[in-house]
């Protein structure tokens, strides 16, 4: 059996390629929202700078696409909320298959959030636009559940991947 895993950990790279993308586009959207916010607070208070309107859809719609992607990237590191308080009373084997149906429980979330996410941008989203921002259809303030959903069920698979791993694979690293 050990044999199947050897061929499936040469994935591992496209899952560390979409962790890092994910990081590095919640990093972009971190910085375009101090810019923005920091824009909208000197408009307010700097007479000679203008206080655009947009700023606070902007930013809102930035903070949206942050939440949902950071919190895709806690899926990856284990970092989201669970609890674990019996987990040392638990037998190992009951333990691991919490975990896997923990893990199949949010892959199904996953593609939900993908399949409504887009739904919901495509209908709802596409026929709206913001208020201050008339151009600019409110598809991308809907838009970030589908991608969240997405990158949600790549680190999905990777730890459903890793739990089965774990069980199959003793000693190793899991």
């Amino acid at each position: 059996m050990p044999a199947i895993f050897e061929k499936l950990d040469k994935i591992r790279p496209f899952y560390d390629a979409v962790y890092k993308l994910v990081l590095f586009v919640c990093k972009l959207l971190l910085v375009a929202d101090i810019l923005v916010t920091t824009y909208q607070v000197l408009g307010r208070y700097v007479p000679f700078i203008p206080d655009p309107a947009w700023t606070e859809e902007t930013i809102l719609t930035l903070m949206s696409y942050m939440a949902v992607l950071s919190a895709a990237l806690a899926i990856r590191r284990g970092a989201h909320i669970r609890m674990t308080a019996l987990d040392r009373y638990l037998p190992d084997g009951l333990l691991k298959a919490l975990d896997i149906l923990a893990d199949v429980a949010v892959l199904a979330l996953s593609l939900i959030m993908m399949i409504e996410g887009w739904n919901y941008a495509n209908t709802i989203g596409a026929k709206g636009t913001y208020v201050s921002m008339t151009w600019l259809s409110r598809f991308w303030l809907y838009f970030p559940v589908c991608v969240a959903g997405a990158a949600m069920f790549v680190f999905e698979i990777e730890a459903i991947y890793t739990h089965i791993k774990s069980i199959f694979v003793k000693g190793g690293e899991a």
